[in-house]
Formats: C-alpha cells, structure tokens, sequence
C-alpha cells in the first residue's frame, strides 16, 4: 500500500515548498531582472554584465593574480579565463604569466580598459534610478546581501 505523499506533508513543510516562499528563487529572478537591466546601458561599451564587473573589481585594485581576481568575484578560473581572454582581445585587459611563479597569471588593465570607467561612470547612478528603493533602503538591502554571500564562504 502506498502512502499520498500530499497528506503525509504538514501545512508547515507545505508552505516551505511553495515557489514564492523560496529565498533562492527572489534571489535568482532579482539578479536575472537586474542583469537585463544593466544591459542596454553595458552594450554600448561592448561589455557584458561578467566583464563588467571584473573591471569593477580591477578599477579597484590593478594587477592582481587570476586567483585573487577569482575570489573577488566569485568566479572560478573556468568561467574567468574564457572571459579573460575574450576580454583581452577587446585590449580591455592583458594576462600576464609571473618569472617567479608561472602558476601565477596577472591581470592588468590597458590603457583602454583603464578609459572605459570614465565612460561605464553614470551606470550605478543609472541603475539606482531604476530602481524603486531609496538610497538608504538600497544600503540596507546592500549590507544583508553582502552578510549573505560572506555566511556562505566561511
């Protein structure tokens, strides 16, 4: 005899399975409606949302090792070195082997890539204008995702 799996649920596990009860789902929609947004505004730069935010992160701090680069954004070197190469052939970046370590691959922006943040420099107030948040409710928002990601990678 087998057993109706939808009486042997409680309401509470019930509840938990719904769709809109999901944390990863708000999350996976927010990102991917977020990411369609920036793209009308990164197409003219020829950028991606992916390279975009590794210039980002190399506006920040030049020169830094595939593996760093990696871990500021949460990439592996699968995903990054496609993107690097690519990126390099835009002459946005190049790659760099260390003398000392040849494990070691440095990224270093070009004088181009290094030109395109005056130019990528209205986006985040573009994008915060879209958005419905205030500055303070996006700060808010900002500081539990960031808490997230870091509970994650403890």
């Amino acid at each position: 005899m087998t057993s109706n799996t939808n009486t042997d649920i409680t309401s509470v596990e019930n509840e938990y399975l719904k769709l809109d009860n999901q944390l990863c789902f708000a999350l996976y929609v927010c990102s991917k409606e977020i990411i369609r947004k920036y793209k009308p505004l990164l197409d003219p730069l020829n950028l991606t949302y992916t390279s975009y935010i590794t210039l980002l992160a190399l506006w920040e701090k030049d020169d830094i090792t595939v593996k760093e680069l990696g871990k500021k954004l949460f990439l592996d070197s699968g995903t990054l070195t496609p993107l690097l190469k690519k990126m390099e052939n835009e002459h946005y970046v190049t790659r760099v082997r260390s003398v000392e370590d040849e494990r070691n691959v440095y990224i270093r922006l070009t004088e181009e890539g290094k030109a395109l943040k005056e130019k990528a420099a209205h986006i985040p107030e573009q994008m915060m204008c879209s958005s419905k948040f205030s500055p303070e409710e996006g700060a808010v928002i900002l500081k539990a995702l960031h808490e997230m990601m870091l509970s994650f990678h403890e």
